[in-house]
């Protein structure tokens, strides 16, 4: 029988990680790796599982390919914190791993502000609308950026499971600038390493390209004034990332 390891990346996530983990019933394993955890996520994390580990990772992929290699099983599903896993998701997972001929499967993602489900104009770096959270160990492996790294993907893609992950992405506007703070700050030290040739009118242009590409192609315009602040959120991102860079150079 096949079976299946459920891996958590974490970092000072007690208020929410308890109501994740309490869904991970049909999981074989679960693995937490603590990344640089100050709060009481352990004591919660002791509760569901023994198989956790601490530590202190700067790299996104590094801290995700060793919670890789900490899972035993076959198969791996790869969730947040912020994510939640129902009925019928859980149903289709195992029916997946123990049918499946193929290496690894995306997973549709429902993206919610403050618990109301915004369905359009995702993308550009801002919530996710699927991800290859479930694969064969050894078929993913994570790049070595601060945000967003880039994944590799060994072997043949399946179907798009049918049930969609729930995932809290933000609770308020408030927390999405708060995200695109943070995601371009780790942004401008990416661009530092990797030494890009790149000027301000090209992230000038990208607001616009980027926004038109969440708003209109992707239709965040039916989300009304939330789908129009994503579209906005995700235009400032690779400017405010650049401006960071340079700051960054001239300190």
């Amino acid at each position: 029988m096949k079976k299946i390891s459920v891996l958590l990346v974490v970092h000072n996530e007690e208020k929410q990680i308890s109501e994740c983990l309490e869904k991970l019933y049909f999981s074989d394993e679960i693995v937490v790796i603590l990344d640089k955890c100050t709060d009481n996520t352990l004591k919660i994390v002791k509760k569901f599982t023994n198989k956790y580990f601490s530590g202190s990772w700067e790299i996104e992929g590094d801290r995700r390919n060793y919670g890789i290699e900490k899972c035993k099983n076959e198969w791996i599903l790869e969730i947040d914190a912020d994510e939640r896993v129902d009925l019928n998701l859980g149903k289709e997972i195992l029916y997946t791993i123990k049918n499946s001929k193929y290496d690894w499967h995306q997973i549709n993602v429902d993206n919610y502000i403050n618990r109301k489900l915004v369905k359009y104009g995702w993308g550009a770096y801002f919530g996710k609308s699927s991800y290859a959270g479930l694969f064969r160990k050894n078929c993913k492996n994570w790049g070595f950026q601060r945000v967003h790294p880039k994944i590799t993907l060994i072997g043949n893609k399946g179907d798009n499971l049918k049930n969609h992950l729930t995932h809290y992405y933000c609770d308020s506007i408030k927390d999405l600038i708060k995200k695109l703070d943070s995601y371009s700050s780790a942004r401008a030290l990416d661009l530092e390493k990797e030494n890009k040739n790149e000027n301000i009118f090209t992230n000038i242009r990208r607001i616009f390209s980027r926004f038109w590409k969440c708003f209109i192609l992707r239709k965040g315009f039916k989300e009304g004034k939330m789908g129009l602040i994503i579209g906005i959120v995700a235009g400032l991102y690779p400017l405010l990332s650049y401006l960071k860079y340079k700051e960054n150079k001239s300190d």
